[in-house]
């Protein structure tokens, strides 16, 4: 199926829902739940509160789905930004403990070029500054890094989603990878660079 095919068939679905049809909104939820669940648990860090974002981002949608505007934005990036705006609601009012980010970003890390111990040692500590740097950084720029490296959104469609000119979008990943190399050992910064391919 193409992308253009896939994009009539969701505007098609989408006409469906607005007019009723229930299965219609199923089909919608089963199409993008595992996504908007990943960016929902990649910015809250909290299994719970990502199941509750969830469910409320895709109420929110149900019930305003007549107001989408195809004109204006692709489906995804409407269901974005309503899914950031309210994970945005969630993470304020929380602090957040500590998880393994390699498995948010969904990054394959590459095997240790030894198996000797002192190899997965190092790969391990590397790992773990990485994922220290990124709680470190704040949640605008936590966002950038997300839903430019989690979700492979385009500047463009970022700014769509975070609200902000694509400029922007593009000067808070960079200040994420600035602000990430800064804090990182020579051995975590190579690796980040590896991931980020920067």
């Amino acid at each position: 199926m193409t992308q253009q095919s896939a994009k009539i068939d969701i505007e098609a679905v989408i006409e469906l829902a607005i007019e009723g049809n229930q299965q219609a909104y199923a089909q919608l939820y089963d199409y993008y739940a595992a996504g908007i669940y990943r960016l929902c648990y990649s910015l809250v860090l909290n299994v719970q509160d990502a199941e509750d974002v969830l469910q409320e981002s895709f109420v929110y949608a149900f019930k305003n789905l007549q107001r989408y505007d195809k004109t204006k934005a692709a489906f995804k990036t409407w269901l974005y930004t309503i899914t950031v705006s309210r994970c945005r609601n969630t993470y304020r009012r929380k602090r957040f403990a500590l998880v393994d980010i390699s498995q948010i970003m969904h990054w394959q890390l590459p095997a240790p070029k030894s198996e000797r111990p002192e190899a997965a040692v190092a790969r391990r500590e590397s790992i773990d500054a990485i994922q220290g740097a990124l709680h470190k950084l704040s949640p605008i720029l936590r966002e950038a890094i997300v839903l430019r490296y989690g979700h492979g959104l385009t500047y463009r469609e970022m700014a769509e989603v975070i609200g902000c000119p694509q400029k922007t979008a593009e000067s808070r990943v960079r200040l994420a990878h600035d602000k990430l190399k800064n804090v990182l050992h020579p051995v975590g910064r190579g690796l980040l660079d590896e991931l980020l391919q920067i």
